[in-house]
C-alpha cells in the first residue's frame, strides 16, 4: 500500500514574540542538540501533510512519533514531475514483490530545503529508514552521523556487491572507508544536439558527432551550426541559473586539472586561479563570439534548442524528458573534451539510497531497507528513462539499457564525474553552487573579466568557508 505524502515546505514556527530560548547567559537554557531536536520534531511536523490515494490518507507514524510496525518502511526522497512518476513505478515494482511489506513514500522539496529536514529528523530521533541523498551531500550527512554505515555482509546478503556496482558512483559513496550509501545513478553535464542540423553543418561523421573536442574545434563545431540556424551554434542557461554555470566551470576547471576548489572539508580554499581563469576566458569566448547566448534561462536554453534556434544544448541529463517531448530528432554525447591537461571530467553528481541513522539498533529494518534498496536497483532501467546513467551494473551493461536511445549513447561520461567539492555548503542546490555560478555569469555575459571572475570565485569561497558548519 503505497501512500504518497507531500511537503509545502512551511517554515517551522518560531519561538513566541518577546522570548529567546537558548538565549546566551540563561541558566536555563537548553543545549544546541536539544533545540534541534524540538526543531527538528516542528519541521518535520509542520512540513507533513496528507495526500489522497486509492489507499486513503493518513500522516506516516515517521512524523507523529511511535514505531512504526516491522513490515513499514518510511521512504523520503526529493523527486517531482518525471522522475517522481519513474521513482512511483519503481516503488509499485517493490510492492508487487513483496505485498507482505508497507511502504510510506514521501516527497519533499529538492535542494536544502530537502536536506534540512532529513537532518533535523535524524536529529530529532523521527528519520526515515530509507532516503535519497546526492552523494555530494553524503560526506557531510556522514561526517555529521547521521547516517547508519551500511554493513557489508547484510548487502551482500541482497546481492549488491562491489563489482556490480559502477566504479566512480562505488568510491563516493564511501566516506573515511565506510560505506553509507547504495549509489542509484550517475546524472553528468552532457551535449544535446539537433542530429538535422549537425547534418546541415557537416559534423556527422556515419551519423556520429565528431569533430567537438578541443577549444578550436568545438567552438568551429558550434560556429558552423549558427550558420544552420542563423540564431546560436549552441545554447545553455546563461542567466537565472547559477547551478547550470557553475557545472559549465567545474567541468572545464577539472579537465584543465585544476586543485579542488576547497579542502579540509570545505575550511580551506584551495582554487586554482590560473586553472579558473583560463575556464573562465573560454566560458567568455563562447559567449563574445556569440556562439551561446548570454541572456537565456533554463527553459528558454532548451527551447532554443527544440525550436531550432541552437544546435547544441549543454545541460544536464535530466533535460532529456523536455527535449523528447518536443518530438524533434536529436542525439546526445559527453559534453566535448575542451582541455586535455588531466583526464576527462565532466561535472555530475548521483543520487543514493542512504539509511539514516535510528534512534536504536534494528537489524531486521536494516535488512528490510535493503532489500528495498535492492529492489529499486533492479528496477533501474526505468530509472534510466529520465537520462540517469545506472550505477547498477547488471543493468547498466543490459541489452535493454543499450536499446534506450539516446540514453545509452553518454555513458562513458559516468567515468570523468566531476562531483563537488565536499564542503558543508557545497553539493546539490547549495550556496556553493549558487555563489560561484553568479561569478561565472558575470565572466560570461562581460560584466566582469575572467581574472576578476576567477579571483570573485576565490572571495566567494572564502566568505563560505568562514561560517562554521551547522550540522
Amino acid at each position: 500500500m503505497l501512500r504518497r505524502l507531500t511537503s509545502p515546505g512551511r517554515a517551522a514556527p518560531g519561538p513566541a514574540p518577546g522570548t529567546a530560548p537558548g538565549a546566551p547567559g540563561d541558566p536555563a537554557a537548553p543545549s544546541l542538540r536539544a533545540l534541534l531536536r524540538r526543531g527538528a520534531r516542528l519541521a518535520v511536523g509542520a512540513a507533513a501533510t496528507v495526500a489522497r490515494s486509492g489507499c486513503g490518507s493518513t500522516i506516516a507514524q515517521g512524523f507523529t512519533g511511535g514505531e512504526p510496525p516491522a513490515d513499514r518502511l518510511n521512504f523520503w526522497n526529493p523527486f517531482t514531475g518525471g522522475d517522481g512518476a519513474r521513482m512511483v513505478a519503481m516503488q509499485q515494482e517493490y510492492e508487487k514483490a513483496h505485498p507482505e511489506n508497507s511502504l510510506r513514500a514521501t516527497t519533499f522539496v529538492w535542494g536544502n530545503p530537502y536536506y534540512t529536514k532529513l537532518s533535523l529528523a535524524t536529529v530529532g530521533d523521527r528519520p526515515p529508514h530509507v532516503a535519497v541523498a546526492h552523494l555530494s551531500k553524503l560526506p557531510v550527512l556522514a561526517r555529521a552521523g547521521l547516517l547508519t554505515e551500511l554493513p557489508g555482509d547484510a548487502l551482500a546478503g541482497q546481492g549488491m556487491t562491489p563489482e556490480k556496482f559502477d566504479a566512480k558512483p562505488w568510491r563516493k559513496s564511501h566516506v573515511d572507508d565506510r560505506l553509507y550509501g547504495v549509489p542509484l545513478d550517475t546524472h553528468p553535464f552532457v551535449l544535446y544536439f539537433r542530429t538535422d542540423i549537425a547534418e546541415k553543418a557537416g559534423l556527422l561523421d556515419g551519423g556520429e558527432l565528431a569533430g567537438v573536442d578541443g577549444p578550436d574545434e568545438f567552438a568551429a563545431a558550434l560556429r558552423a551550426a549558427k550558420e544552420v540556424t542563423g540564431a546560436f551554434g549552441g545554447s545553455v542557461a546563461s542567466i537565472k541559473d547559477s547551478a547550470t554555470q557553475f557545472r559549465l566551470f567545474l567541468s572545464f576547471y577539472t579537465q584543465l586539472g585544476g586543485r579542488p576548489l576547497v579542502a579540509d572539508a570545505g575550511a580551506t580554499v584551495t582554487v586554482d586561479l590560473d586553472a579558473a581563469e583560463e575556464a573562465l576566458a573560454y566560458i567568455r569566448r563562447l559567449g563574445e563570439e556569440k556562439l551561446i547566448p548570454t541572456g537565456a534561462d533554463g527553459q528558454a536554453a532548451i527551447t532554443m534548442l527544440t525550436t531550432g534556434q541552437a544546435g547544441f544544448l549543454m545541460d544536464g541529463v535530466w533535460q532529456i524528458v523536455a527535449v523528447l517531448d518536443s518530438k524533434v530528432g536529436f542525439d546526445m554525447r559527453p559534453l566535448p573534451r575542451i582541455f586535455s591537461d588531466a583526464p576527462y571530467a565532466c561535472f555530475a553528481d548521483s543520487h543514493a539510497l542512504v539509511l539514516p541513522r535510528q534512534p536504536k539498533r534494528d537489524d531486521a529494518r536494516v535488512d528490510l531497507s535493503l532489500e528495498f534498496a535492492a529492489s529499486l536497483l533492479d528496477s533501474s532501467r526505468l530509472w534510466a528513462e529520465g537520462g540517469h546513467i545506472p550505477a547498477w551494473l547488471p543493468t547498466q551493461r543490459s541489452a535493454a539499457y543499450r536499446e534506450l536511445t539516446p540514453q545509452s549513447h553518454y555513458t562513458e561520461a559516468a567515468e570523468g564525474a566531476a562531483y563537488d567539492p565536499v564542503a558543508w555548503y557545497g553539493g546539490a542546490g547549495s550556496n556553493l553552487q549558487i555563489n560561484v555560478g553568479d561569478a561565472v555569469t558575470a565572466a560570461l555575459t562581460g560584466r566582469s573579466s575572467p581574472r576578476a571572475a576567477a579571483e570573485r570565485v576565490r572571495s566567494e569561497l572564502r566568505t563560505l568557508a568562514d561560517v562554521e558548519s551547522p550540522i
